[in-house]
């Protein structure tokens, strides 16, 4: 089952890796899966090699029904899914699956794929950006697409974030039931000096496999110049046919502005460059492009001259500590392995 041909959107959060899935989604072969977030919550790399009980494998496949079934942010029980958990993982045992992590991942998603008339399963969540080694170990046959946006557009998504709650269209699947808790914790993520070294962190992770044959780089505004030309070379790479039909996505999911059901689909050139027309003060700029700097100017990001505010400057640096604690306190219970979810953050 970890032999099977899969998919993976990659990159920073906010750079272009749900429009990438809602793109491929469209593909006839291929099904695209909401964010799962499997690497991290329900496996760490000491379970690599571990075999499950029947109960604690039926409790994994319940979970992740959950995610692609109602949304991962929208409140739920695993348990409501635990009958179809039960006949899956027995469905696995009678095809010699062994019940490790890993192939039970693989075995969910390619059995949704195949529930929804698909042969080809796409996870899109971007922070296994931070598992690509272990992705590229389990799963031979996958092909990454790691996305890449001007960190600058990145901290301006993220500082709003918190705000998709509010702005959600009744066509983005459980927008408008997310928690105010999560808006919360959305709110409390955010802090330019977190933001930047995050995505200095995931291209740094990214890069080394640049020339990896199973990986593919995606400059975000590269493909918004030429949509058509990058997603004919991205089927190419995935091994898929290209249609034109696959570009005319809707346009929903902005942090900046309110959906509208039902109305703009294809892709949004409007969303290259939006933090030069403000959002950002000069101080955050600063700190972005000052922690940055050579991996911005590795992708051709120019760097802006800029004047930050003194007091801005130390404002940023006291809240930082705070707002890193109180961060981590609220993303603590989605971290499986604590430890080893801090090391791969600080790149250890």
């Amino acid at each position: 089952m970890n032999e099977a041909k899969m998919i993976f959107v990659i990159g920073n959060s906010r750079s272009g890796t749900t429009m990438m899935g809602r793109i491929l989604g469209r593909n006839p072969a291929v099904f695209t899966f909401h964010e799962l977030h499997f690497f991290e919550e329900l496996w760490s790399a000491q379970e690599k090699d571990k075999k499950e009980m029947m109960a604690s494998a039926i409790e994994l496949y319940a979970h992740l029904l959950k995610a692609e079934r109602i949304g991962y942010l929208v409140k739920g029980d695993p348990k409501d899914f635990k009958k179809e958990a039960s006949d899956q993982i027995k469905a696995a045992l009678e095809q010699g699956i062994p019940l490790g992590h890993d192939s039970i991942f693989a075995y969910f998603m390619c059995q949704e794929a195949e529930k929804n008339g698909k042969s080809v399963p796409c996870e899109q969540t971007p922070r296994n950006v931070l598992y690509l080694k272990e992705i590229l170990d389990l799963y031979p046959n996958a092909k990454i697409i790691n996305m890449v946006r001007d960190p600058r557009d990145i901290l301006l998504s993220q500082k709003k974030k918190w705000k998709v709650r509010f702005l959600g269209s009744k066509t983005a699947p459980g927008a408008r039931d997310i928690p105010l808790k999560e808006s919360f914790r959305s709110w409390m993520n955010y802090h330019p000096i977190t933001m930047s070294r995050l995505w200095k962190l995931n291209l740094s992770s990214v890069i080394k496999y640049s020339e990896h044959p199973s990986v593919h780089l995606v400059k975000f505004e590269d493909f918004l110049a030429a949509p058509q030309q990058h997603m004919k070379e991205i089927c190419a790479f995935a091994g898929i046919s290209y249609n034109k039909d696959m570009l005319n996505v809707p346009q929903i999911g902005s942090s900046n502005a309110a959906d509208k059901d039902n109305d703009k689909t294809g892709v949004d050139r409007s969303k290259q460059g939006a933090w030069k027309t403000g959002g950002l003060n000069k101080t955050e700029i600063y700190y972005c492009q000052h922690i940055c700097k050579e991996e911005m100017e590795q992708f051709d990001y120019p760097i802006q001259q800029t004047s930050p505010n003194p007091i801005a400057v130390g404002g940023y640096a006291l809240s930082f500590p705070i707002k890193l604690i109180g961060s981590f306190l609220l993303n603590i219970r989605r971290m499986k392995n604590i430890g080893e979810a801090i090391k791969r953050r600080i790149g250890a």
